[in-house]
């Protein structure tokens, strides 16, 4: 099976010392589906993202609202919302930013971003798909991951 990893595009040789040291975890929590549990896989991303010092140059907004948008995708949408379903969330570290993952129990159909939007409700994966430099997602057996991308903010050096 591809990874999230896998699937993004390399820019340039990388070597195998390089390799090894393309991502790391910063860090995983995993939560019962239920609505309530949105608000936590939010201050997850911000208390992640703020410990790695990653806060400062990625959007923490941006990615604290696209997890939450993946979070509740999950649980209204795949077996993650039954009674004993659950939701993983994984921020990497890579290179140009982070990678977020949000693992479901999964479902029978696959995530789509809906045309309609002027439709009261299935924005979620539309703003993944605006706000985020990549995104997409992998099914398995187990459950399907919707990961996306934040590249690094460029900052202007101050001048003197």
């Amino acid at each position: 099976m591809d990874t999230p990893l896998k699937s993004r595009p390399r820019h340039g040789p990388t070597t195998r010392l390089g390799a090894r040291h393309m991502t790391a975890i910063l860090g995983s929590l995993t939560i019962p589906g239920r609505p309530g549990e949105v608000s936590g896989a939010r201050s997850f991303v911000a208390r992640t993202l703020a410990a790695s010092c990653r806060a400062r140059r990625i959007d923490s907004e941006a990615a604290m609202l696209l997890t939450s948008e993946l979070v509740t995708n999950a649980i209204l949408h795949t077996s993650s919302g039954s009674d004993d379903g659950k939701v993983t969330i994984i921020v990497r570290d890579v290179p140009d930013g982070v990678l977020i993952e949000v693992i479901d129990d999964g479902s029978a159909g696959s995530p789509v971003v809906k045309g309609d939007l002027l439709a009261a409700n299935g924005h979620g994966l539309y703003l993944v798909q605006q706000m985020a430099a990549q995104w997409g997602y992998l099914r398995n057996p187990d459950g399907t991951t919707v990961w996306f991308h934040l590249a690094t903010e460029v900052t202007e050096p101050e001048s003197v």
